[in-house]
This record gives C-alpha cells, sequence and structure tokens, in this order.
C-alpha cells in the first residue's frame, strides 16, 4: 500500500486508520476522535488509546493510513499515483503521452507528460484541464507555446 499524494485532507472523527510501522505495545488500528485547527493540509488530529503525550511521542514518525472506501471524498478527486501513467490529449495537438510525474507547486500541481511532444509541463488549472475522467485519456487545451517542438 503506498501513500497517496495529492488529495485533500480527509481525516474525520469515527475513522479507523492503521499506524504504520506497527509496535508491540499498542494496536496497530485505531480511530480517529477528533479533529481540529484542520489547516493547509495539517491539522492535530486525536486517535483512540493515545491518551498523554508519552503514547503520542509513541507514534511520532508514523505513517496513518486508512482505507480510500472509507474516506469521504470530494468528487474528481485523485491521488498523484492514480494520475500517473494516465494519458494525456490536448484539443489541438493531439496525443501528448502519458503523465510521468506530479509536482506540488504552492499554486497548483503540474503534470509531467512525457510522449512524442517530448517532455510537456502542464499546469493544472481549470482553464486548461478539463473534468478528469474516472478512467481513459484526459482532455486538456494548451495554449501552443507549452507543447515542444512546435515552431513558435
Amino acid at each position: 500500500m503506498a501513500a497517496l499524494r495529492g488529495l485533500p485532507f480527509c481525516m474525520e472523527p469515527g475513522l479507523t486508520v492503521a499506524l504504520t510501522p506497527p509496535a508491540l505495545d499498542r494496536d496497530r488500528f485505531t480511530s480517529v476522535t477528533a479533529v481540529s485547527g484542520v489547516r493547509d493540509g495539517s491539522a492535530l488530529v486525536f486517535f483512540a488509546g493515545i491518551a498523554s503525550i508519552k503514547d503520542a511521542e509513541k507514534i511520532k514518525g508514523c505513517h496513518v493510513l486508512a482505507r480510500r472506501a472509507d474516506l469521504d471524498l470530494p468528487e474528481g478527486s485523485f491521488a498523484f499515483e492514480e494520475l500517473i501513467g494516465r494519458d494525456v490529449v490536448d484539443a489541438a495537438a493531439g496525443p501528448l503521452g502519458r503523465i510521468a510525474e506530479v509536482m506540488e507547486s504552492p499554486a497548483h500541481d503540474i503534470w509531467v507528460v512525457r510522449g512524442p511532444a517530448g517532455e510537456v509541463l502542464v499546469p493544472v488549472v481549470d482553464e486548461l484541464v478539463g473534468e478528469i475522467p474516472e478512467a481513459g485519456a484526459i482532455a486538456v487545451s494548451l495554449p501552443s507555446g507549452l507543447i515542444g517542438g512546435e515552431d513558435a
């Protein structure tokens, strides 16, 4: 199971999670009891069975895993790993290639698409990327200056 970067903060009370790596002196599975101070993808999260600072120090550095089916995600939310390998087709230039990487920036994500046009950096903004389907190619409408190999 891989971490799914790119999803919005989605911890809420009642969510069952696994703390990894597991430890001998605590349960591997616990549940979220409270969440406060959600801001910029971070928050103060309280877990069942973690009642003191000493308990909290024992889970320092742990990853918190949840089943995707248990998450209440906004429609159209995709983890980066779900996008990698997807085909990208430009309205004017046609097939651009496949998403090889997703870079995070303060303003928006950027898809690194590799294919016949070389490496194309696609800013993931509403003006360029339409609705992302569950499967199949992703349609984009890029200005010609973003696509390599074209005469400007």
